[in-house]
């Protein structure tokens, strides 16, 4: 006759409390690491650095490369990378400001910008899906083929916005914001739902944990990473019409090392190179501090070259942040099994051998 195993009564949980989530210790130390960086630039420029006008000039910098840097997190959450976002942003900026675009008037120039993107986007996803090449090589050959061929269509020349209607309504202010920033706002809304409260995002998540277990659980991997890219273009598209109106120009020189400062805010943000695992929350705030950290550089007179050193560090810094928090994870003891805790009366001898 067995006996029942004695486990420890488990208590109950009421509703309310089931529903409370951890708070992100990560985004909260992001969060402060910002403040930071906005009291040593008033620190340095108590005058300028948080007066109306300088704050209007960081977020219309951050807005297009926050757009870009949306799209790059739905990239590397499903385990990919993308090159040539800064590439594709300008191959959009070039074909958008031509002659012939410009005569159809502002809506086609929005309309072909968002063309070009998506669809360089999802030749980047269907090869990489279908075509079985790497993203980092296929990436690279979009960057390397997008930006040449924007030097071909604008005879690597300057290509100047006679649209007034475009620069007039994209470089003006809604209820005292910049146009751009709404968009950005808009762009990291419409992001966040899709990631977080539909069933493309969990897929996105799944894919990116593993991928072989999500397409034995029935989702369509390699479409859905074609999608993914195609997102991805998509936003180059917006960065580069943002690019445009704040530079009234289209140029093959836009968007240069984009993919890094993309890259930068989204690792920044918590998001892993491995995939499965990100947040757009903190990839704003990825971008906001890069855009803090520019500024104070360029209001205190430092070089770009230092810029450029700062970013490499921090980047280098939040990728073994991240190692070290996975390794720490791994080592992490497993939950003690009760049955095996507990011998079972039943199996044991009751006597000792002779």
């Amino acid at each position: 006759m067995t006996e029942t195993l004695d486990r420890p009564p488990v208590e109950p949980q009421s509703a309310g409390t089931r529903r409370k989530k951890p708070v992100d210790v990560r985004l909260l130390g992001l969060a402060g690491v910002l403040v930071l960086l906005l009291a040593i630039g008033f620190a340095t420029n108590p005058d300028t650095f948080l007066s109306q006008d300088n704050i209007s000039i960081m977020l219309r910098l951050s807005a297009a490369i926050g757009v870009v840097s949306v799209g790059m997190t739905f990239v590397i959450i499903a385990g990919g990378i993308d090159l040539s976002v800064g590439s594709i942003a300008a191959l959009a900026s070039v074909w958008m400001t031509t002659v012939a675009t410009q005569s159809f008037g502002p809506v086609v120039m929005v309309l072909c910008a968002l063309a070009v993107g998506l669809g360089a986007g999802m030749v980047n996803g269907l090869l990489i899906s279908y075509g079985k090449v790497v993203p980092f090589i296929m990436t690279l050959a979009m960057m390397v083929t997008a930006r040449g061929l924007a030097e071909r269509i604008s005879g690597r020349q300057t290509q100047v916005v006679t649209e007034p209607g475009f620069t007039e309504f994209f470089n003006s202010d809604l209820l005292g914001i910049p146009v751009l920033v709404w968009i950005l706002a808009l762009v990291f809304a419409a992001g966040w739902v899709v990631l977080n409260r539909t069933t493309f995002g969990r897929r996105t998540y799944a894919i990116g944990g593993n991928a072989e277990a999500a397409r034995l659980s029935g989702i369509n991997v390699k479409w859905h990473t074609a999608l993914v890219y195609g997102i991805s273009g998509l936003t180059c598209g917006i960065g580069a019409i943002m690019v445009v109106s704040r530079t009234t120009s289209g140029a093959s020189t836009n968007g240069m090392l984009w993919e890094l400062d993309a890259i930068a805010a989204v690792v920044i943000g918590g998001t892993l190179l491995s995939g499965g695992r990100g947040s757009l929350i903190g990839t704003l705030i990825g971008v906001l501090i890069f855009t803090v950290l520019n500024s104070i550089f360029t209001q205190n007179n430092l070089d770009t070259d230092i810029q450029n050193i700062a970013k490499g560090v921090i980047i280098v810094l939040a990728v073994l942040l991240q190692h070290t928090a996975r390794t720490r994870k791994g080592k992490s003891p497993p939950s003690a099994d009760p049955k095996k805790l507990s011998p079972n009366p039943a199996t044991e001898p009751t006597g000792s051998k002779p």
